[in-house]
């Protein structure tokens, strides 16, 4: 009886639930109605054949009747008093039909279910739970950090405040605990103060009360916040944030920095302590047709060819390997081996860069902004005129109207950004611009994992998703550079080398044929091999630093982990 009652309280605190009792109300009230109705009915009929029965007899009849139980102890003789009994048995029946599924499931199956899932889904954490991390949202960013810190074996939990929300998280297998984002005790009951991180990507005054409600509980642990506008980055950190990221500019400059330039100098993607990657188009140079094994790169320059791009596509860089002229090379060294390489190959000059950016929103300011740093010449196509900041660079207009891609430059453009923010709009310019320009490099983003493939089968040569730009940068504030995002789906990560490679050589462990992945450096006492010879023992102090897809990272803690 406590647990219905408990129950029905909760019922008189939500809308809904108040709106179903009124509406039980009212079907019992119809009830009422046509039972007193068909109780006069049976007696006036009664009257009529010469049967005299009381009111309660009448009631009865009724009740029995509407429930189409019919005992048949009382029946009428008349073709009038059957049609009657014919009404009476319909109307019941119809009414049973609405009337009793309606209260079983709303009052009765719905709450019970809800008492089960609420008993399933924790509104606290095991007192010993630390170095996990804490999500206050579960959107695009969420989903492939929760994929990164499973594949890390990190502890995580999603903070959630509707309870049918956290119940399907749950039986989709999500970490989820219950509890209001702006309540102290829903912190203190998720172990916050012992967690290694509380990321939240909500709105930003969202943002703002979750960073200052867990500084009240405690001032160690990293809080990451996203901001949509610049203008509340200053109030955030004032909130207690302790990194504020601007993905919409992270994910544009991190989408230029894709654009090559006019010569095959290298640019640098990416750097662990002293060890910079790099990527270098290959175009009208010598490397062109020959296999890595031909060229013996190593014998010109201490470089290490980790992989090589083909329109979008990473593959892991082995002595046969062969060139091709849209190949792009991923090399990794030091800063002095990368420039010894420029002194080799920068000396091919193709023409001078220029891009197409289409949008002009965070993202494609973001790119816009980096260009402009890199005194890279670029025009924008913007479809809003509230957008238009420089006359001379912006233009407004429909990218899918070919005069104005003419008009900003589309015949002689060397790189197309797309910066929308609608997926399928970036197929659709993606394409249409392959169309246009066989031979111009794409660069694509995509707000969801799943449009990468397709962008990719559009014609982009380079594609990041806003998701996966998010979630390695939280998980780069967790794990401190363990690992950088590439390119969508492509990882650099570094690791203790584990016992069933120490001691042996490159050659001999096969981890490329086995794994994917490719070894581009080893730390041993400080001291780091940026071109590690194949048949050199791996030091069992060491680490390691390699690269591969999602896919290749996976087989290699598989097999060696």
């Amino acid at each position: 009886m406590k647990l219905y009652a408990g129950i029905f309280a909760s019922y008189l605190a939500h809308a809904q639930q108040r709106r179903n009792l009124q509406v039980l109300a009212f079907l019992l009230l119809v009830f009422l109605f046509l039972l007193v109705v068909f109780s006069i009915g049976f007696l006036r009929l009664m009257e009529r054949e010469g049967q005299t029965h009381s009111w309660l007899t009448a009631v009865y009849w009724t009740i029995v009747t509407m429930s189409t139980l019919g005992f048949g102890d009382i029946t009428f003789t008349s073709d009038l008093g059957r049609i009657f009994s014919v009404v009476v048995l319909l109307s019941g029946s119809l009414f049973v039909l609405v009337l009793l599924p309606f209260t079983v499931i709303q009052f009765f199956f719905i709450p019970l279910m809800d008492v089960h899932r609420a008993a399933r889904t924790p509104t606290s954490l095991p007192p010993r739970t630390k170095g996990h991390v804490l999500l206050t949202n579960f959107g695009v960013i969420e989903q492939t950090l929760v994929r990164l810190l499973d594949q890390s074996r990190v502890k995580y939990s999603i903070l959630v405040e509707d309870q049918q929300e956290a119940s399907n998280l749950k039986d989709r297998g999500f970490n989820v605990m219950l509890g209001n984002l702006d309540d102290l005790e829903t912190y203190r009951a998720a172990r916050a103060d012992q967690a290694a991180l509380v990321a939240s990507s909500s709105s930003d005054t969202r943002n703002c009360n979750v960073a200052f409600t867990v500084r009240e509980l405690t001032s160690a642990v990293p809080v990451v916040c996203t901001a949509t506008n610049a203008a509340s980055v200053d109030i955030l950190e004032l909130a207690g944030a302790t990194r504020v990221l601007q993905l919409g500019e992270s994910l544009g400059r991190a989408l230029a920095r894709r654009v090559l330039s006019g010569d095959a100098k290298c640019h640098e993607i990416g750097r662990f302590d002293d060890l910079l990657l790099a990527e270098a188009p290959v175009v009208r140079t010598p490397l062109v047709g020959r296999t890595l094994r031909d060229i013996n790169l190593p014998a010109h320059v201490p470089v290490n060819v980790v992989g090589v791009w083909e329109r979008g596509h990473f593959f892991a860089a082995g002595p046969d390997t062969v060139i091709h002229e849209n190949s792009v090379l991923v090399i990794s060294g030091t800063k002095e081996q990368l420039q010894q390489f420029d002194s080799l190959f920068c000396i091919y000059q193709t023409c001078e860069p220029k891009a197409l950016i289409i949008g002009a929103g965070r993202v494609g300011n973001g790119a816009a902004a980096f260009l402009e740093e890199q005194n890279f010449q670029f025009s924008v196509v913007e479809r809003q005129a509230k957008r238009n900041r420089d006359r001379s660079r912006y233009v407004i207009g429909d990218a899918a109207d070919l005069e104005v891609l003419k008009q900003t430059g589309i015949d002689d453009c060397t790189a197309v950004i797309v910066t929308t923010h609608d997926d399928d709009a970036n197929v659709f310019l993606t394409l249409y611009c392959r169309k246009l320009r066989p031979d111009v490099q794409i660069i694509a983003r995509s707000n969801l994992e799943r449009n990468v493939s397709t962008l990719h089968r559009a014609g982009a040569d380079y594609v990041l998703s806003y998701a996966s730009v998010g979630a390695v940068a939280f998980f780069n504030l967790l794990r401190r550079t363990d690992l950088l995002l590439v390119a969508e789906g492509l990882h650099v990560f570094r690791l203790r080398t584990p016992a069933a490679l120490a001691g042996k050589s490159l050659a001999e462990s096969h981890l490329r044929v086995r794994t994917g992945c490719n070894v581009i450096a080893i730390f041993h006492r400080g001291v780091m091999d940026s071109n590690p010879a194949p048949n050199k023992p791996i030091p069992k102090d060491s680490e390691l630093v390699l690269i591969g897809d999602t896919q290749a990272e996976k087989r290699f803690h598989e097999s060696f982990l």
